[in-house]
């Protein structure tokens, strides 16, 4: 099992619309073709106007060839014009369980 860790940086002022925007449209295509759901937040504290999406998989591989079929779907492409000019920055990181997380 791997984790995928997706960190966005929002223009500010457009965190809302971010939000909203993925809500309605970016998280049930993503439901519907990526690996596991965990968690969506938002930052209150620190660097503000980020967003961290947390996703499992069970390989890198399956990661590569669910984002594939992902990214071909036109209601992906729709969902990304909806979105375009609100991201900033985005960081995606892979991350690995220990032995003793409870998350493996």
């Amino acid at each position: 099992m791997i984790y995928e860790e997706r960190d966005y940086r929002i223009r500010a002022g457009k965190l809302a619309e971010f939000v909203r925007l993925y809500g309605e449209y970016g998280l049930p295509l993503q439901k519907e073709h990526l690996g596991t759901f965990h968690a969506y937040f938002t930052t209150e504290i620190g660097e503000l106007n980020h967003v961290v999406a947390l996703w499992s998989y069970e390989s890198l591989d399956d990661r590569m060839q669910r984002r594939q079929k992902m990214i071909a779907d036109p209601r992906w492409q729709d969902y990304l014009k909806r979105v375009d000019g609100l991201i900033d920055t985005q960081n995606s990181r892979i991350l690995s369980p220990v032995a003793y997380s409870p998350m493996q």
